[in-house]
């Protein structure tokens, strides 16, 4: 397991900071947004994978541990997996999160909660409680393979995934990437110029003469 303090850090990033970081990154679809009123999701992935019946995502919850996110790959169907009672229950069992590639439900009520919930969309029938499916598989969720036990970072932006060894590897940069940001900012906020602290003569020139070239912060 990650050391709480490398937790920490990965919790002070934005996930903008980490696909700046690694063009490369587990972006999942912009389809999934955030129903309730968090700041800030990072856990590892409990993975479920059912379709217009919620029976698997209850067994998923009984399974859970505290700091885990549930991605649930919807199958496509559009009956609501997931609602306030459920919401409610996962922060109960200190949960970090719920991903639904598919519809939840009682958004009113969702909206007033702290824990972090994101679906791709609202549908105020529930599916049903008969079928069983599979749970710590690798599934699809956003357009992207998500496997049990993956780092799953999400914000008001959208949601990253990364592995433990993925991470490992792009939190440094990542770190930098933010720093420089919010350094950027504040001499913004004091009245500087934005275009004056990028090289976009230099990148220009570069581009039109077909040299390789990135836009980058100036010191």
């Amino acid at each position: 397991m990650l050391a709480s303090d490398l937790l920490d850090r990965v919790a002070a990033l934005d996930a903008a900071a980490l696909c700046d970081a690694d063009k490369n990154i587990r972006v999942m679809d912009p389809g999934l947004r955030p129903v309730s009123a968090f700041r800030q999701m990072v856990g590892r992935a409990r993975t479920v994978r059912c379709r217009d019946d919620f029976l698997t995502v209850i067994k998923a919850l009984a399974e859970s541990e505290p700091g885990e996110v549930l991605v649930i790959d919807g199958g496509g169907g559009t009956r609501a997996l997931a609602g306030e009672l459920f919401a409610t229950e996962a922060a109960r069992r200190k949960l970090a999160g719920i991903v639904i590639d598919g519809a939840c439900r009682d958004t009113l009520k969702l909206a007033t909660l702290q824990f972090p919930l994101y679906a791709r969309w609202v549908c105020p029938a529930a599916g049903t409680a008969q079928r069983l499916g599979a749970t710590q598989q690798a599934v699809s969720c956003g357009g992207v393979t998500v496997t049990p036990g993956d780092l799953v970072i999400g914000d008001r932006d959208g949601i990253v995934v990364v592995s433990e060894a993925e991470l490992l590897a792009l939190l440094p940069r990542a770190e930098e990437v933010q720093r420089t940001e919010e350094a950027v900012l504040r001499r913004l906020e004091q009245g500087d110029c934005l275009l004056d602290m990028l090289n976009c003569a230099e990148h220009w020139e570069a581009l039109e003469q077909g040299r390789p070239s990135k836009l980058r912060f100036q010191r």
